[in-house]
């Protein structure tokens, strides 16, 4: 079974989009599963989550569950599933409920600050 280690994330930490800010936290968590780069989560009370728009795509994850997606929209363009949520993740990693992460593509840079 793949080891997933969560904690916080040191610092404070940004997600920007088309030159929006989305989000700052110091609040986020930081999730490790097995070799794979960590993921940064953001509490959803810290990003402007009227950028985001749910999506139909739902991926599953044996160690966390299924994932809703969203598409962040702003008024330069829009980037397709961008980021994901656990709406009801597993109780393993319950504690990342209620947060959201955002995939490492062009347009959306995730940085600590």
């Amino acid at each position: 079974m793949t080891e997933i280690t969560i904690r916080k994330a040191a610092g404070k930490w940004s997600v920007r989009s088309g030159g929006a800010i989305l989000g700052e936290s110091t609040g986020a968590l930081e999730l490790l599963e097995g070799d794979l780069d960590p993921v940064i989560y953001f509490p959803r009370a810290d990003i402007a989550m009227a950028f985001l728009d749910v999506t139909d795509k739902v991926t599953h994850c044996p160690h966390k569950g299924d994932a809703a997606h969203f598409s962040i929209v702003n008024k330069s363009s829009t980037t397709e599933n961008a980021a994901w949520s656990y709406e009801a993740p597993i109780p393993a990693v319950a504690e990342i409920k209620g947060y959201v992460a955002f995939y490492p593509v062009e347009s959306v840079k995730v940085e600590q600050i």
